[in-house]
């Protein structure tokens, strides 16, 4: 287990939008363009195998994507290497962190200075939701995929535990890049059903100003 004071000052990090990575959640990547393959080669050679992800931010004025604020480093915990020389790799996320600067030198990949302050619950124990109300929440989350027209395995979402289930459907369903940072940022395993709750709800009303979706 990883403690904060592994946790390095610089992170590797890789923007993509709509992406969410999680504490204790996995993220399965494909990587193949050169910049990200000499990213992983440099971060295999680390202890940690730490990569960070966070979501591009366009800034007014400035050249190329902007990052939000706030993401999440994952460690690479799987990785093969397919006959074409793409990597395919799993991450599993470790704590949430927040950018400083932006750190130049001369990797072709992106490097930022990080803070962790804020975030020492993201390395403990699995949280719970004492207020989830997990029926109410399968009957809302049935209606959604029936209206989007999805299937799924519903024994075993079923019979998954509280930061399971939410965590891995706030990072699968396909919300926005805006809505994917809301899920992140949460500061509680509860504020973060409340907002998935949210999303649910107004997609089945079919978005601002349109008619509730049947």
């Amino acid at each position: 287990m990883i403690k904060a004071a592994d946790l390095p000052d610089v992170l590797a990090v890789f923007p993509l939008s709509g992406a969410l990575l999680l504490p204790r959640s996995r993220m399965p990547l494909q990587l193949f363009e050169p910049r990200y393959l000499a990213m992983l080669d440099d971060v295999l050679k680390t202890d940690g195998r730490l990569i960070g992800m966070v979501q591009p931010n366009e800034v007014p004025g400035r050249e190329g994507p902007g990052l939000q604020l706030i993401g999440c480093v994952g460690r690479v915990t799987q990785f093969s290497e397919t006959e074409d020389n793409r990597y395919m790799i799993t991450l599993t996320g470790i704590s949430r962190f927040r950018v400083l600067s932006e750190v130049e030198g001369f990797t072709p990949y992106r490097r930022c200075k990080v803070s962790w302050d804020g975030f020492a619950r993201d390395l403990g124990a699995a949280e719970h939701d004492t207020d989830f109300d997990r029926g109410a929440f399968m009957s809302l989350l049935q209606r959604y995929f029936e209206t989007l027209g999805l299937s799924t395995d519903w024994e075993t979402l079923k019979d998954a535990e509280d930061e399971l289930l939410l965590n891995s459907l706030a990072m699968l369903l396909d919300f926005s890049a805006e809505d994917k940072q809301a899920l992140l940022e949460a500061p509680s395993l509860a504020t973060r059903r409340e907002t998935l709750v949210t999303l649910i709800e107004f997609a089945l009303r079919g978005g601002a100003g349109e008619d509730l979706m049947q």
